[in-house]
């Protein structure tokens, strides 16, 4: 707003006596209709595992079936959230019908089975997301923040035409459906740049380095739509591999290169995150590096694992984005901490916590028990618990026998959740193609183990904060584009 007269733009929640659109109402309901059919589909799915759909137009399968019910869910919370976020705001019909709109379209790409349709559905999910991002048009950093991320998503959809079309060129198939039984009698030079075009495609929508300016810029969008697009449209890179996953596991040096390309992501993204202390752009950095840990988990063939990864990500990020403003403490600033240390005994509470969860979660789902990139998958888990368990022990308001007592009653439960959650995804993904065989070991795999056990010491002792032009470099490359930046807030203006 400029100057202390302004038009309000947040109230109470239209009446039924007001004169305010009945669009948010309408769209909302209909929406948790949606997800309650998807319920359905999902529960249909299961029980029979049936499919339906007309080839080569829409398919509904297991993939279909869960990610319906997960979308519309995320978009349900997100649609009554905004009821009381939006209320008072003269463009809430416009917004509601954005969101809605992005609802319907990732609906349609994850049933798509037409190569057209779902590069179709693929280049207006970005196109909405792209409007949602530049919601409001008065302010000239959310126009500039639009037009980046619309760059953005342009390019990838780009890539992803040219990706379908060598495809459509050298098999003459036209329906996702028929893309595993063509691989097999196209050029291997063909299968490799689709692939390699894939990855790409991926990196772009899922905002791995160094793709992520679009989403550290997006900061302008409303918070109930970066709810939307941290748990339901950076997501769709991960969906993009597992769509087409026979093309993705036909060479096993692209399987490779997408577990380095993500790892190398993932390892950026979690030291990005240490430098940054503005709340949201501590969440964006956060996508960063889960996106790419999603991205590794299908570099190593685990697709399920990657799929669990992208719905339970969502499930935090929403629920992050949305009480975003609870994170921000309304206190003078203090020159001492209240973070305690971890004794020799949390030290050995904590280890033995993660090697816990590591040992549920291979005994869960079998994943790490033999010399496959399982075990790559497993210590991920293991250093993911580490990193929760610490977190939890040195928690300063709790006395340390208590932290000490609570951090394996939370952590290995909460991995058994992971695990089951992981069992029933795969089996909904039984008989999409190429989905379920993990990669082939090599040595780079260990390297890949190395660095991220490298890293975590390195954030978890402090000693990459010793280089000073490492901090820098990191704080640099958090920055949004210097256009999308408000930098007083007289600039700011709904209208």
């Amino acid at each position: 707003m400029t100057g202390q007269h302004g038009t309000t733009t947040v109230g109470q929640l239209p009446t039924p006596a007001g004169t305010n659109s009945r669009v948010p109402s309408t769209l909302t309901r209909l929406v948790w209709f949606l997800w309650v059919v998807s319920l359905c589909v999902l529960a249909a799915r299961l029980a029979t595992d049936a499919s339906w759909g007309v080839p080569g137009v829409v398919v509904v399968d297991g993939l279909t079936a869960v990610m319906w019910a997960t979308v519309t869910f995320f978009s349900g919370i997100v649609h009554s959230y905004s009821r009381r976020y939006m209320a008072g705001s003269r463009t809430v019909g416009r917004f509601f019908g954005r969101v809605f709109v992005f609802t319907l379209t990732v609906m349609v790409l994850v049933a798509a089975d037409s190569l057209l349709v779902f590069w179709g559905a693929w280049v207006a999910m970005g196109l909405v997301m792209a409007g949602l991002i530049g919601h409001v048009e008065g302010w000239p950093q959310a126009r500039a923040a639009a037009g980046l991320a619309r760059r953005y998503f342009l390019a990838g959809s780009a890539v992803l035409a040219v990706v379908l079309g060598t495809l459509w060129w050298a098999t003459g198939v036209t329906a996702v459906s028929a893309v595993p039984a063509a691989v097999g009698t196209a050029p291997s030079a063909v299968v490799v740049v689709a692939a390699a075009g894939l990855l790409l495609a991926a990196m772009i929508q899922s905002a791995l380095i160094p793709f992520h300016t679009w989403l550290l810029s997006s900061m302008t969008a409303p918070t109930p739509a970066s709810a939307l697009m941290h748990a339901g449209f950076v997501n769709a890179g991960g969906l993009l591999l597992v769509r087409f996953a026979p093309v993705v596991t036909a060479d096993a040096g692209v399987m490779l290169a997408i577990v380095l390309v993500g790892a190398a992501s993932a390892i950026l993204g979690k030291l990005l995150k240490t430098v940054q202390t503005d709340v949201k752009s501590k969440l964006g950095c956060s996508t960063v590096g889960q996106m790419s840990f999603m991205i590794v988990q299908a570099g190593l063939g685990f697709f399920g694992a990657a799929v669990t990864h992208l719905i339970l990500h969502g499930f935090y990020k929403a629920y992050q984005f949305l009480s975003s403003g609870d994170a921000v403490e309304h206190e003078s600033p203090s020159a001492t901490t209240t973070v305690g240390s971890v004794t020799p005994l949390g030290v050995v509470v904590t280890a033995g916590t993660a090697l816990a969860g590591g040992v549920v979660f291979a005994a869960l789902t079998g994943k790490g028990t033999t010399l496959d990139t399982g075990l790559l998958l497993t210590l991920l888990v293991v250093l993911t618990v580490l990193h929760a368990a610490r977190e939890l022990a040195v928690d300063a308001s709790l006395p340390g026998m208590v932290r000490y007592g609570v951090v394996p009653v939370v952590a290995v439960p909460a991995v058994a959740v992971y695990a089951g959650v992981y069992n029933v995804v795969s089996g909904l993904l039984v008989g999409v193609p190429a989905v379920g065989d993990p990669a082939a070991l090599t040595p780079a795999h260990g390297l890949v183990a190395v660095a991220f056990v490298a890293a975590y010491v390195a954030v978890e002792t402090g000693a990459y904060e010793h280089s000073r032009r490492l901090y820098v470099a990191l704080l640099n490359a958090t920055q949004p584009a210097p256009e999308t930046q408000l930098t007083t807030t007289e600039e700011y203006n709904e209208y």
